[in-house]
């Protein structure tokens, strides 16, 4: 028989076990994924712009979608607030653009999930422990790939890639971009013109 000090010993013993059930919950999470030249003068870099033959493997005439115009609006603000400019059209820039999207369906767990509880009334303790199960589900996962090249060296000078958990539509909502751009280029270096 459980006695209120052997109960409140089996809980005391639980705060070790958190870190590892925080593991498992954590194991789902996506990453983001970022390469750098270490070559790269970023602080020389001034200007950016989007890769023009990127736009012509499009289909012929369509117009830009609102989702890529969104992911375009994303990455300049983040860019613009690094200290970059976005070149005229038909201006040379210091660095050009690409970018790709896809989207995959994938399995989530959800982890298991425990709850502590002690309290008592009177002279006597007492205490509970809630367990629940973990669950799996299919969802749909968006993926963004940045690449920035110099065109002066021909290279690629930095890649990175996101992935965010699609709502049941699969269309990412402008929120979701923004907040997905801005973990992508959380580190991305500052322009020489950037404010100090």
């Amino acid at each position: 028989m459980n006695t209120p000090r052997h109960l409140l010993r089996k809980l005391l013993a639980l705060p070790r076990l958190i870190p590892t059930i925080m593991l498992i919950g954590c194991a789902t999470h996506t990453p983001t994924h970022v390469m750098r030249d270490p070559q790269a003068q970023f602080d020389s870099f001034k200007t950016f712009a989007w890769d023009a033959g990127q736009e012509t493997s499009q289909v012929a005439g369509e117009p830009l979608s609102i989702v890529n115009s969104q992911i375009r609006g994303a990455i300049s603000s983040e860019l613009q607030a690094k200290g970059y400019a976005e070149a005229m059209a038909g201006a040379k820039s210091d660095l050009l653009l690409r970018y790709e999207t896809a989207a995959a369906e994938k399995i989530k767990t959800s982890p298991i999930r425990i709850g502590v509880g002690v309290g008592g009334y009177g002279g006597s303790g007492a205490g509970g422990v809630g367990v629940s199960s973990s669950g799996v589900k299919n969802i749909k996962e968006g993926m963004l790939v940045l690449r920035v090249i110099d065109p002066a060296r021909n290279a690629e000078v930095w890649n990175g890639r996101v992935s965010r958990e699609l709502g049941k539509d699969g269309v990412p909502d402008p929120e979701l971009i923004k907040s997905a751009v801005g973990e992508l280029l959380n580190e991305f270096p500052a322009s020489g013109d950037a404010p100090k």
